[in-house]
């Protein structure tokens, strides 16, 4: 038994944030039934450029593994009666749309309270079903803009600078998938169900945590760091070696004056860097004599003495390096699924683990196809040949 494997979602999901936030339960067992909208040819993730292909991509496989297709227009009068079905069996609705989409199509907890009392209604929204923005659509870029991140990004002096990826959906997803296990909870602990008003919003700016108690408690004012370095803690940064890049890190005092016994270089032991809050005052005096001493030698000469000192410090991976690290394969982060259009799939699996090491993994399955298992979802509900025939007729499940 996987941990998950007695929760049952119907999701209206699309796009990366919400579908990645219900692979991660998908992955310890939670049954997701992903309703995609046949009206707008499913889950817009499907088109996603450049490895797309007769409705299904990459980017698509890549969010929605391990998890069952129904096409079903919640609209349409038919569907509706469809969903309400499935919601009577289910422990959650969870759904990624504009924050008052919602109430539009119905699937909040006062919505659905009749049907099934103890229903969880989690929504996931750019900014909340509440406030000035609530319907405005948000997108990863947009939440990194607003939130602050895109100015403390990049070089001083440089242009705003998104990160790499798009932090904001993923950790929305988790935030949304976290809000729905605590709610799941507390309906089968009460009897009572409830709404879950998760927003990209909410989670980008908590997400500026101490630089944000910093500024408001005592007027610290952020900004962009050189070279990615921590805005307080010195050394805890990136170097240039004499063939690449590093990151070496001394984030307690002991990492610092090991690596000051490493390099062998007396200045560094001067009263004046002493201490976090000596280095911090002097950084303009330490990090040239730091940046000279990692040009000394190249990444991997670096790399085995700092290792062996139990110093803090990596390589600067590019992507290939990261996917093929050693680590990556003795952890099983990847997943590889066969698939009818792009051979094998090799997508990364969830970081989240229950059970003992080495036995915490379960079987994945590809994301499904669009609309693969409407059929079968609906003999589950007991729906017999006729009228499922009769659904298709009438337009609630797709093309007459």
């Amino acid at each position: 038994m996987r941990p998950l494997e007695d929760i049952r979602i119907v999701s209206l999901e699309q796009y990366g944030a919400g579908p990645f936030g219900t692979m991660h339960l998908a992955e310890l067992g939670a049954q997701i039934l992903k309703i995609e909208d046949p009206t707008v040819g499913g889950d817009v993730g499907r088109s996603v450029p450049p490895y797309a292909a007769d409705g299904d991509s990459l980017f698509f496989q890549s969010f929605n593994r391990d998890k069952r297709s129904i096409t079903l227009d919640i609209r349409h009068p038919e569907g509706r009666e469809v969903f309400h079905d499935l919601v009577r069996d289910a422990d959650a609705v969870y759904s990624n749309l504009r924050g008052d989409v919602p109430e539009k199509l119905g699937i909040r907890y006062t919505d659905l309270r009749e049907i099934n009392p103890r229903i969880v209604c989690c929504s996931l929204t750019g900014f909340g079903m509440t406030g000035p923005r609530s319907r405005e659509p948000g997108y990863d870029y947009v939440l990194q803009a607003l939130a602050g991140w895109m100015s403390l990004t990049g070089e001083p002096g440089g242009p705003p600078q998104k990160t790499g990826l798009s932090l904001v959906d993923y950790s929305g997803g988790y935030a949304a998938a976290l809000s729905l296990l605590g709610a799941v909870h507390a309906a089968r602990r009460d009897g009572v169900g409830t709404d879950c008003d998760v927003s990209l919003y909410d989670t980008a700016v908590s997400l500026l945590t101490y630089p944000a108690t910093w500024h408001m408690t005592a007027g610290y004012e952020p900004a962009r760091t050189r070279h990615s370095a921590h805005p307080s803690l010195i050394p805890f940064q990136a170097f240039e070696a004499a063939d690449g890049w590093l990151i070496v890190a001394c984030p307690k005092e002991k990492f610092w004056h090991r690596l000051v016994a490493h390099v062998g270089r007396p200045e560094l032991e001067e009263e004046r860097f002493a201490t976090f809050a000596d280095r911090d005052r002097n950084r303009d005096a330490l990090l040239p004599i730091l940046e000279g001493i990692f040009k000394e030698r190249t990444v991997a000469e670096w790399l085995d003495p700092l290792y062996a000192a139990s110093i803090p410090c990596a390589p600067i991976n590019e992507v290939d390096g990261a996917l093929t690290d050693p680590h990556t394969v003795a952890r099983d982060l990847i997943a590889s699924v066969p698939h009818d259009e792009f051979g094998e799939v090799r997508s990364l699996r969830s970081p989240v683990r229950v059970g003992p090491p080495g036995d915490d993994r379960a079987p994945t399955r590809p994301a499904p196809g669009m609309g693969e298992h409407t059929d079968e979802v609906l003999r589950d509900l007991g729906y017999d040949d006729d009228r499922i025939a009769a659904l298709r007729a009438t337009g609630a499940l797709g093309e007459k």
